[in-house]
This record gives structure tokens, C-alpha cells and sequence, in this order.
């Protein structure tokens, strides 16, 4: 069942959030009073908080302390209560753009960038996948005579990654093999012809090439490029899914009392490293229903163990309209969410402006 809040009770939640996030201390109500106009009493203001708690927004750890947040109270807090900072969105955004240069660099060192200013900016884990090679498109294609009758065909992504395979021209003893210098005008002329017709297209969809798409010209390629093209496919898929950049954990641990406990830690630097499988389908997703680019899983929230602790706030970046990727930074539920939904979102956007500019 929905819980409606009146103003008040709408405006006590936000400064005891607030409080706590800033202060690490359950909250009491004199500690509000200098956030309300003066004619506030303390007394309305325990009514409110009286009001949070029994609705479990709020709760006592100790019967003598303060208020402190629940899930449920941060997760109001944020659908109803956080306007994301423009002054940290433009921040990351002037920072990424000043020390990053797609030009100069692959986009996996933009990527590695992107991270290390984004965990430092915080304070919090993040988590950049790398493009998923299953929704990356074709960048560039060859094809290159290696041996008589062996060909490399590499495929450059507009990810800047690279995949090759060696492709054997006679899978029969009793194939014929053009000269080398013909068949080396054959592949140049069938790269190009793979360039122009393929060229934005993702592997998955390359792979399912027909005779009639290639040309009756490059049939006796046809197959064999089929296969090649489907291997490369799934090899990228199982060498890239599982690549996530992970940064920020000795700001975490130096910036955040939450990971002082050594179990709890270890536990989730056992999630990060040995786990990136389950780790990926949980921060690489699309936009939420309701629209919100930004993805926050509060404590319980999470479906993995370690992170109920914790809250993880992703977004994707996109090629185009399609997610490719994804930014996540996990922290304490005591996180500075306008903060956080800010850096992500424009660390997202800058991305996938980096990407299109790319292709």
C-alpha cells in the first residue's frame, strides 16, 4: 500500500535523511529545528518523526537515540524528494571532457577514465562495463591473405575492440585456391563491398547473412564467412559480457564507515571480482518503466546478498537509441543521492556521446 505524506511529514523525512547522510548519527528532532522556520516546534516536529517511524520510514537502532532511515524512507526520498545536483552533472561532465579524449585514446581507456574520475568525484565503488559485443556494431571489416589458402578476417567494433579469426579457404582436400594475387584483389574487393553493405550493423545480425545480401559474385565466400562471422560472434560475447572496470574501493574504505567491517568488505570484493557474471545482468539494463534513466536499488532492493547493505545506482549508454553499456557506483544506503543519480546520469550521457562520435 502506498504512503502518502503531507508536506510536513514530506519536509521532516528529507531534513533527517539529509542529517544522517551528512552526520552518520541517528537523528533527533532539536537537530531538525534549524531547518524549519522558527515557529516549528520541536514537538511538531517529534510528531512527524513519530508519524515516519510507525509507517517504517524511519526507525530507533537504540530506545534512547535519534531516528535513522530506512530503505522504505530512502526510497521516498529519492522518487519523491531528490532533484538530481546540475552543479555535480556539470562538474563530471567538464572534467570528463577535459581529461578524456576519444581521439587520442581507445574507448576502453575512456571507459578505464570515466571510473577512476567518477570513484574519485564520490567516493563510491563504480562499476563501467565494457560495450557488450552482442550490441556493438561493425566498425571496420578485412580480409587478409595470410597463407595459400588461409585468410584472417578482422573485425574492428565501434567499441575500438578487435576480434580476428583465422578462416581456411579449403575446408575439402579437393578445393581450389585462386593465386595469391587474385585472390588478394578478391578480398580487397569483398572487404569493401562487407564495408559498405555491413558497416553499423551488429555481429549477430552480420552472421546471419544470405546469398542474396552478398552477391552471387562472393558466393563461394559465402558460408564460410557465415560461420567465421557467427563464431566471432559468440566469442566476443563470452570474452566481453563479463568485463566490468571496478574503482574506488580504497575511497570507499578510507571515505565511508560503513566498510569498516573486514567481513562485509570481503564479502563484497568477493562479489566484485569472482561474480562479474551475475554482477552485469544486475547493472547492465534499460531504463526503468517509469521512464527515469537512472537505476537506484536501495539496500534490500538488491537481489544479491552482499549489496542489501549497499545501494546501486546505474545507468546505461547507448549507440543510438540501444544500450550497449552501463555506469554503476555502489555505496552505503547513507548515500548523498543527488550526488550520486547526478554523476552517474551525466557520466551515462557523456559515454554515449563519446560512442556516436566514434562511429
Amino acid at each position: 500500500m502506498a504512503i502518502h505524506l503531507n508536506p510536513r511529514q514530506q519536509q521532516v523525512l528529507g531534513a533527517t535523511i539529509r542529517h544522517y547522510i551528512a552526520t552518520a548519527k541517528p537523528v533527533g528532532s532539536e537537530a531538525l529545528l534549524e531547518d524549519f522556520n522558527p515557529r516549528v516546534s520541536s514537538a511538531t516536529i517529534r510528531n512527524a518523526m513519530g508519524y515516519l517511524e510507525k509507517e517504517g520510514l524511519l526507525y530507533q537502532p537504540h530506545i534512547s537515540a535519534g531516528r535513522v532511515p530506512s530503505d522504505s524512507g530512502y526510497r521516498i526520498y529519492v522518487d519523491q524528494l531528490v532533484i538530481p545536483s546540475e552543479a555535480i552533472a556539470r562538474q563530471v561532465d567538464q572534467m570528463l571532457s577535459a581529461q578524456l579524449n576519444l581521439e587520442e585514446r581507445s574507448f576502453e581507456t575512456v571507459l578505464r577514465g570515466a571510473a577512476q574520475i567518477l570513484s574519485t568525484l564520490s567516493g563510491y565503488i563504480t562499476l563501467v562495463t565494457m560495450p557488450q559485443a552482442n550490441t556493438a556494431s561493425m566498425r571496420h571489416l578485412q580480409l587478409v591473405q595470410i597463407d595459400p589458402g588461409r585468410v584472417m578476417l578482422i573485425v574492428v567494433l565501434d567499441s575500438y575492440e578487435t576480434q580476428s579469426m583465422l578462416v581456411d579457404l579449403m575446408p575439402a582436400p579437393d578445393d581450389q585456391v585462386p593465386p595469391a594475387e587474385q585472390l588478394d584483389r578478391e578480398l580487397q574487393i569483398l572487404s569493401n563491398f562487407l564495408n559498405d553493405r555491413l558497416k553499423g550493423r551488429s555481429l549477430s545480425e552480420i552472421a546471419r547473412l544470405d546469398q542474396q545480401e552478398l552477391g552471387q559474385e562472393f558466393e563461394r565466400y559465402l558460408n564460410l564467412l557465415r560461420k567465421s562471422l557467427i563464431d566471432l560472434s559468440q566469442r566476443s560475447q563470452t570474452s566481453f559480457s563479463t568485463q566490468i572496470l571496478i574503482n574506488g574501493v580504497a575511497e570507499v574504505l578510507r571515505r565511508q564507515p560503513e566498510f569498516a567491517e573486514l567481513q562485509q568488505v570481503q564479502t563484497i570484493m568477493q562479489l566484485l571480482e569472482s561474480e562479474q557474471d551475475q554482477l552485469l545482468s544486475l547493472i547492465f539494463e534499460a531504463s526503468e518503466p517509469s521512464g527515469k534513466r537512472v537505476t537506484v536499488r536501495i539496500g534490500a532492493e538488491n537481489p544479491l546478498e552482499p549489496f542489501r547493505t549497499c545501494t546501486l545506482v546505474s545507468a546505461t549508454y547507448q549507440r543510438g537509441s540501444v544500450p550497449v553499456g552501463s555506469v554503476g557506483m555502489l555505496g552505503p544506503t547513507r548515500m548523498m543521492y543527488e550526488n550520486a543519480i547526478a554523476l552517474v546520469e551525466a557520466t551515462a550521457d557523456y559515454l554515449s556521446e563519446a560512442l556516436s562520435q566514434s562511429t
